[in-house]
């Protein structure tokens, strides 16, 4: 298989105009008259080009627009790129984020091999230096990756490597940043891993084969310990839930935890939590099956998985001083001879019994056992991320993730995490209302219930096996792929959790030192 495109990111000390490179990156905002002094200064040593641009509406700085000027030998880089930025007052961390996604995407279609970026100076005023540093590498990582492992032709293909560079002529900012950019760093290469292992299809990543990756994503880092419970294991513990979605496959289902213990004495009063990830590598709705339009995008219901995955490496190789437990159970759900049934009833890892009217509400049985099995370990907090309802997208689109849980602190801590990430995310209710739907008069609970108010009756079900600990439910629905290219970004797996996560418990251990 074809290497993923490997991109770094440093930073350089020169003056812009002197800046030889193969692409020079600056942004502008559509809603100012001056272009700045980065802008004016190149533009009188390009000839009035890019002004000119400007003038005749070409380019005007508005978002997800971008345009490519000509040196011809009057400044030491090839080109310049300019990345529209939208308006000043309305601009964000993730302005910034996109810009840089941006610049990355455009360099890879242009086989463009060395990028020099100068965006930060119109953000270092309004955020914390180390912040745009950070922001700018996971920018960068996350718009420079394609996903072309099974292509086999080679001819006038993308560049293997991308070289990217922060570029100022102040020393003392560029040390600032740099920081930030080790940070982002780490998060861009882990959401990118993340990336790679979701838009693998079924036939490549089954349960036993997501566990060795899991082992393989961590290998080398001595605080994370990898354990993964076979059949065997599960049925020992009675972990009903996983072992009645995975009976209809082959592929025998896992249960994979990554222990995450920090070098030093973790951060005093911090919660130990548990991430706790969706890790179904296929899903063709068991016998309640599916339907056969867009069934191949169900590779992607692992997405959740692979988000806990990358982030305890993420965590581990920052070293935050906070426990970190990541439980992922995973299954494939076929429609076989062995198949759990409509009717069934299922006992799971908690003792509670569900009766099973669709199959295709698998999720659900998984997570509830993983769920148990981190309250079991005494985790504070319980933060689960899947890809759960179609119900989510209905109510949301492909915009925003759906937040749910039983505190309220908690799901402020994650609403903060996602304004700060960019991966973002929106309230919604699962209350004893809609618990009261999934009650069942033949077992504790249904796995299905009505029409109506499907992400809130699924997470309300997932409630009931929390115990006392703090939880929040995340339903990724609509946010793990895009469906086609965007400015930013290549289409198929977004990674999308992998910044929330890991941000929100950055800001965790930020708030302890």
């Amino acid at each position: 298989m074809r290497q993923i495109i490997d991109v770094n990111v440093t930073t350089r000390r020169v003056d812009l105009v002197k800046c030889k490179t193969d692409m020079l990156v600056v942004g502008r905002f559509s809603d100012a008259g001056d272009p700045g002094p980065i802008i004016r200064t190149l533009d009188d040593k390009l000839g009035g080009d890019l002004g000119r641009l400007a003038k005749i509406g070409d380019f005007t700085g508005k978002p997800k627009t971008s345009a490519v000027v000509y040196a011809n030998g009057r400044i030491a880089a090839e080109r310049v790129l300019l990345v529209g930025l939208g308006e000043r007052k309305k601009a964000t961390l993730d302005t910034l984020r996109k810009a840089a996604g941006a610049a990355a995407s455009r360099a890879v279609d242009m086989k463009v091999k060395h990028v020099s970026l100068a965006l930060h100076p119109s953000f270092v005023g309004a955020f914390n230096a180390e912040t745009v540093g950070r922001v700018i590498a996971e920018g960068v990582y996350f718009g420079g990756y394609r996903y072309d492992e099974f292509l086999t032709e080679n001819g006038n293909s993308r560049p293997g490597s991308l070289a990217f560079e922060i570029v100022d002529p102040d020393s003392s900012q560029l040390k600032d940043l740099s920081s930030g950019i080790a940070t982002g760093a780490i998060v861009g290469r882990a959401q990118n891993a993340a990336r790679t292992l979701a838009n693998r299809p079924g036939n490549v990543i089954d349960p036993p084969a997501l566990a060795k990756a899991a082992q393989e994503m961590v290998r080398g880092l001595r605080t994370v310990k990898c354990t993964i419970f076979d059949r065997k294991k599960l049925r020992q513990n009675k972990m009903g839930g996983i072992l009645a979605v995975g009976a209809g496959s082959r592929s025998e289902p896992r249960l994979i935890v990554l222990k995450y213990t920090p070098a030093k004495k973790p951060a005093k009063d911090l919660p130990t939590v548990a991430l706790v990830g969706k890790g179904i590598t296929f899903d063709s709705g068991g016998i309640s099956i599916k339907p056969a339009q867009d069934m191949d995008q169900m590779k992607f219901d692992k997405s959740g998985a692979i988000a806990v995955m990358a982030t305890v490496r993420a965590v581990a190789q920052m070293g935050l001083p906070i426990n970190v437990l990541g439980v992922i159970p995973s299954a494939e759900n076929l429609p076989s001879s062995t198949s759990y049934r409509p009717g069934d009833i299922v006992t799971t890892y908690s003792g509670k019994t569900v009766e099973i009217l669709n199959t295709d509400a698998e999720g659900r049985m998984i997570l509830c056992d993983a769920i148990t099995y981190a309250v079991k370990h005494k985790c504070d907090v319980v933060v689960d991320i899947a890809t759960l309802t179609g119900a989510c997208m209905v109510a949301l689109g492909t915009y925003k993730a759906g937040l749910m849980g039983n505190d309220d602190e908690l799901i402020a801590q994650i609403q903060k995490a996602a304004e700060n990430s960019g991966e973002s995310v929106w309230p919604l209710p699962s209350g004893d209302e809609y618990a009261d739907e999934m009650k069942s008069k033949i077992a504790d609970l249904k796995n299905a219930g009505p029409r109506w108010g499907g992400a809130c009756t699924a997470a309300a079900f997932l409630r009931q096996f929390v115990g006392e600990a703090k939880w929040a439910h995340l339903d990724i629905a609509g946010m793990d792929l895009f469906t086609k290219p965007t400015e930013y970004s290549s289409l198929g797996s977004t990674g999308f959790g992998v910044r929330l996560l890991t941000t929100y418990l950055m800001n965790l251990a930020e708030k302890k030192r």
